[in-house]
């Protein structure tokens, strides 16, 4: 996400000619946007995505369970 950004802003600096970017040839100006790419593809081939997703969601779940048993009066059993 932050190669995303770093590349919009550098597209619209360059696009306005504002500051120094103005001056860079357009393949320095577009790099972040491949680097966006290779880390995205990076990050799906290795199953890292997919562990953070089911991070979240575990997360979400133990929440929940902690929140239902919280509303019956029940102590929190789990080991921290």
């Amino acid at each position: 996400m932050l190669f995303l950004l770093i590349g919009i802003v550098g597209l619209v600096l360059k696009y306005l000619g504002i500051g120094p970017v103005a001056g860079m040839a357009w393949w320095l100006v577009l790099s972040p946007f491949g680097l966006a790419v290779a880390w995205w593809a990076w990050a799906d081939a290795s199953g890292y995505s997919k562990r953070r997703e089911i991070e979240k969601m575990d997360k979400r779940r133990q929440n929940r369970i902690d929140k239902q048993r919280e509303a019956l009066g029940q102590l929190n059993k789990r080991r921290h």
